[in-house]
């Protein structure tokens, strides 16, 4: 699929389509004229292979705004020859399903199928979505969901056991050219910009073929002489906002995609979604907290360092505030990433948690146990015990784990940065306690 709106003859728009919007104007009007998403539309592609074998599943088509979810599913059923039914869950409930359903069944009965395009699927309640399984299952309707939140989490795992997930992805800065050159022939006109300009446009557009050809139209209005450049560009078109949702999956790939790059040790890519979510409006605070939490999880005892300096840029921030404080979350976004990296501790802890719930409720060896009362001091409580400060080195090499439970080494330090000491110290008291042993 290399062109999302295949060429037309360029036209000067009169009388009702001069009025419609650009973008309803070059919808498509048949799959081969969809821009990328070759991935799902290509001739080995999912989508592809259900065409070209005539035999369509449910599809739940996942993606960003503007990158063709609702025309697939439009063109899909007239590929198909399906009744095209369309129905937002932001705007129906049970009622309104009902009534889609009922007329599919009459349809069904005279032999035609009904391809239901439900807009913002995972709005519907898990208990909404139900209601569609008794007829996706007798092939009453086909159904094809929209939405840009990640289905695992938001859709019913019934609904996506008898549907495919298909993946739309932004388009590229080479697919928003092709559509910007289409609107230009649309139009009949060239837009009033240098090449320099166009990119930044195509950029502005992030990805959202709609916004794009809304950022067109406006241009498209401007009376001007000559071409602008891109400084002149950005002086009178705002830049599109970047998609981030601070609660939605958006959110959450852009901290992991910063934790990993601290944990891969590359301080540019990790200042870059740094930054990056800084942009989409999160809160500062929430970037302190996770930078706080790699020192402890990556960072650890390789250098304790980190957790202090963690520290000192939130107290930094809560007293500057934004945008000056940012810096300081900035720098420590740099010192974690350049730090010596260990899980070792995190991994120590997540095997003495799992021992401790396996043995349930085994009790100290009597020996460190305290004795305050006789009762207990005739029960052994205590007895035995030596008292490291006593002992040579200051180390008693006493067993301090339950008697039916063998001693168990959980932490295991690697060679880098303090750790390295640590490790040193590991096998020097692991070799006085073999020693009292013998």
């Amino acid at each position: 699929m290399s062109d999302l709106f295949a060429p037309q003859t360029p036209s000067v728009p009169t009388g009702d389509t001069a009025t419609r919007p650009l973008a309803d104007r070059l919808r498509p009007k048949v799959l081969a004229e969809v821009i990328g998403q070759e991935q799902v539309l290509g001739a080995d592609a999912p989508l592809g292979v259900m065409l070209e074998s005539g035999s369509l599943s449910s599809i739940i088509f996942w993606g960003p705004p503007g990158v063709g979810k609702t025309t697939i599913a439009r063109l899909l059923a007239h590929e198909t020859d399906l009744a095209f039914v369309q129905i937002s869950a932001i705007f129906s409930g049970v009622p309104e399903l009902r009534k889609v359903f009922e007329s599919a069944k009459i349809r069904a009965a005279n032999g035609q199928g009904t391809l239901l395009f439900v807009d913002e699927i995972h709005r519907f309640n898990k208990a909404q979505q139900d209601a569609f399984l008794p007829h996706m299952e007798d092939g009453t309707i086909l159904l094809v969901g929209a939405t840009t939140e990640n289905p695992s989490f938001e859709l019913n795992a019934a609904v996506l056991s008898r549907s495919q997930v298909m993946v739309l992805t932004r388009l590229s800065v080479e697919d928003l050219a092709k559509l910007g050159a289409r609107a230009e022939q649309e139009l009949g006109r060239k837009m009033p910009l240098d090449e320099g300009a166009k990119r930044a446009l195509w950029e502005m557009a992030d990805g959202d073929g709609r916004t794009l050809l809304n950022l067109i139209e406006q241009i498209m209005a401007w009376k001007v002489s000559g071409d602008l450049d891109t400084d002149e560009l950005t002086k009178r078109l705002m830049r599109r906002a970047a998609k981030y949702d601070k609660s939605g999956d958006e959110h959450y790939n852009l901290i992991s995609a910063l934790h990993k790059s601290v944990r891969g040790s590359d301080p540019d890519a990790a200042l870059y979604w740094f930054g990056r979510m800084l942009e989409g409006g999160e809160d500062p605070r929430y970037l302190a907290r996770r930078l706080l939490r790699m020192s402890v999880e990556d960072i650890a005892l390789a250098d304790p360092q980190a957790q202090t300096i963690c520290m000192t840029a939130w107290q930094t921030f809560e007293r500057l505030g934004s945008p000056e404080g940012e810096l300081a979350l900035a720098q420590a976004v740099i010192y974690l990433a350049l730090a010596p990296k260990t899980n070792a501790g995190y991994v120590a802890y997540k095997a003495a948690r799992e021992a401790a719930r396996k043995t349930g409720s085994e009790p100290p060896p009597k020996h460190i146990l305290n004795a305050p009362t006789k009762l207990m001091q005739e029960q052994g409580y205590g007895a035995g015990y030596a008292y490291d400060h006593d002992a040579e080195d200051g180390f008693s090499g006493q067993n301090f784990f339950p008697d039916t439970l063998p001693r168990t080494q959980f932490y295991h330090p690697v060679e880098r940065g303090f750790e390295r000491d640590l490790a040193k110290r590991v096998a020097y008291f692991q070799k006085l306690r073999e020693q009292r042993e013998s």
